[in-house]
């Protein structure tokens, strides 16, 4: 069982000094602050066995040093991968009609969302949507009919190419 006692008073001794020592190389007093948490969760994690060193502090601050060595590789292979394949912002502009229908979508419910999505843009039938989402397949039918009834609402100038085909009619029983 951890000792969380000892654990108290060996961060409350050494969390600003180390804090400080991690600020200096890193820059950042936030970025500073973040990392040396995550150096004393990690020594939480395994204080049984750090309480028991000559200087814990100094393995905290080991452990805090590569952390942050490890999150300026990660930016640094994030500004190459940008370099590599441009900046953002090189993308096509989103349609209108794009734009309206995830509007509309983030006022249905998630089950009737998730049916549309899954039905209507990803290409799957009903019984497909039935097998990824877990419910029958009355379900889906319902959630596929209560949700383009409810972004025809939302959609009015879009709504005659929502509304379902006679197949689709046919099948919702």
């Amino acid at each position: 069982m951890r000792d969380s006692s000892s654990f108290d008073d060996f961060y409350h001794g050494c969390a600003r000094r180390l804090t400080s020592h991690v600020h200096a190389m890193a820059g950042s007093l936030a970025e500073a602050e973040d990392v040396v948490q995550e150096a004393f969760t990690k020594a939480w994690q395994h204080w049984d066995k750090i309480s028991r060193y000559g200087d814990p502090e100094a393995w905290v601050r080991t452990v805090a040093f590569h952390i942050q060595v490890s999150r300026w590789r990660k930016a640094r292979n994030r500004l190459r991968a940008h370099r590599r394949h441009g900046l953002p912002g090189n993308e096509p502009a989103l349609s209108p009609d794009y734009v309206a229908i995830v509007t509309a979508l983030r006022k249905i419910t998630v089950g009737q969302r998730q049916a549309i999505v899954l039905h209507y843009l990803v290409g799957l039938s009903v019984e497909e949507v039935a097998g990824e989402t877990g419910v029958a397949v009355g379900t889906v039918k319902a959630r596929l009919s209560r949700g383009r009834q409810a972004l025809a609402v939302h959609l009015s100038d879009l709504a005659p190419e929502i509304r379902p085909t006679a197949t689709e009619v046919s099948n919702d029983g």
